[in-house]
């Protein structure tokens, strides 16, 4: 449930926050009646994504405890820790110019005069966001129960959007910057506990060498505890990792995170409203 909570909680809390955007930028040129377009857009992505979420998961879950769902759920932590990654630093790069793109693309599809044009932003938008979701999913889709996966999407979505509406309105008297710092310093530690779990999965599998466990806290705190639960989903705790995963994760965190704070003044500027 905490794996999917903060999945959707990072990806519509990104796309309503985009979205906004556009509506706010919409609404200060006087052009409320395409706001139904962008509408669209919204509504057309979410149900391509939930139609295509379930179809996805109802295939996958035909092969659990097979070898082929280990094949399948490594490859993905692999893919979906390098697709967190990359758009976390794409986000805190690119995050402070993304107001003026995206007013830029609003324009030229208003001058277009097509009724799509819009609605197609929204869509590849929201889409972006539905299909890395469908990505982290995968990962975590054969170890959570459907109806517990289920909850953790419903309040991860409507976190986000809570926090996304609250940033819009109190947009001028909050520190976006850190807001942001601190949520992808997070992500990297989420995105470097799937790295493990991936190099776990391999190990399975004889594709990696060394299976042999460095330690074992199982007896003082379980992965399947609810603490344990929380501390692998948050931070990738393992109770009986391996050299390789140890590695690889203090090796991953210490990079990845010295990169994302090394260069401050390519933060976002905490003076940057989505209404403005």
């Amino acid at each position: 449930m905490l794996a999917s909570f903060l999945i959707f909680f990072r990806e519509s809390l990104e796309a309503s926050m985009i979205c906004s955007i556009m509506l706010a930028y919409l609404k200060q040129i006087g052009r409320r009646d395409r706001f139904k377009d962008v509408w669209i857009g919204i509504w057309s992505a979410v149900a391509v994504a939930v139609i295509g979420g379930v179809v996805v998961f109802s295939t996958l879950r035909n092969y659990d405890g097979s070898d082929l769902q280990t094949k399948i759920e490594g490859t993905t932590y692999f893919i979906a820790c390098g697709v967190l990654t990359y758009m976390t630093f794409w986000m805190k790069k690119q995050g402070k110019n993304l107001k003026n793109e995206l007013h830029a693309k609003m324009n030229a599809a208003i001058s277009t005069g097509s009724i799509f044009a819009i609605a197609l932003i929204a869509f590849i938008t929201v889409g972006r966001e539905g299909l890395e979701t469908v990505v982290f999913m995968i990962a975590i889709a054969f170890h959570t129960n459907p109806s517990m996966l289920a909850m953790g999407a419903a309040v991860g979505v409507l976190a986000g959007l809570i926090l996304s509406y609250v940033i819009y309105v109190l947009g001028k008297r909050i520190n976006l910057k850190h807001f942001f710092d601190v949520m992808g310093t997070l992500l990297m530690l989420f995105a470097a506990g799937l790295l493990a779990d991936g190099i776990e999965d391999f190990q399975q599998l004889g594709w990696l060498p060394g299976e042999h466990a460095l330690w074992n806290t199982t007896s003082i705190l379980s992965e399947d505890s609810t603490f344990g639960d929380i501390l692998h989903s948050f931070f990738g705790y393992a109770d009986n990792p391996t050299a390789l995963q140890v590695i690889f994760y203090v090796c991953f965190i210490a990079i990845v995170v010295w990169l994302f704070w090394r260069n401050s003044t390519n933060k976002f500027n905490s003076q940057q409203t989505l209404g403005d």
